[in-house]
């Protein structure tokens, strides 16, 4: 009878050192996906900015969400410098791209050259690599001078 009483003591308190555990975690649990929805809610109405980054591209910051149907002009293109916090594009043979996240254009400089601008006599005269390093590069657009 005493072994069975101590059985079942220890078992609640295990189920309470567990209970305590659970209950600590689940916060946390609950608290992460609230911050997730946070930035979703900040996204959602940059995406209903859209259409207004049809007529000015810099308002749209994420270039994930382009279609890569957007013009740019070389004002429009200068906006995206790589500094700031801004993406880095670059233009190349009339098709602008992404390279914010590749690691050799580190706040949109990289050998000299500086994101922002159309860089096709540069590619092709005077890079190393020349156009062979725009192959999986996010597409976001086209330039037109």
């Amino acid at each position: 009878m005493i072994k069975r009483v101590l059985s079942i003591a220890v078992l609640l308190l295990a189920a309470l050192v567990l209970s305590a555990c659970t209950t600590t975690n689940t916060p946390a649990a609950t608290e992460t996906p609230a911050a997730t929805e946070t930035p979703a809610a900040t996204d959602a109405p940059a995406a209903t900015d859209t259409p207004a980054a049809t007529e000015d591209p810099a308002q749209s910051e994420d270039p994930a969400s382009m279609s890569g149907d957007i013009t740019f002009t070389a004002d429009e293109l200068a906006k995206y410098d790589g500094t700031g916090g801004n993406p880095a594009y670059i233009a190349v043979d009339g098709v602008v791209y992404d390279v914010t996240d590749v690691p050799q254009w580190r706040e949109g400089l990289h050998n000299g050259f500086t994101a922002g601008r159309d860089l096709t006599e540069e590619i092709k005269t005077v890079s190393p690599h020349g156009l062979s390093k725009l192959t999986g590069l996010t597409v976001v657009g086209s330039y037109v001078e």
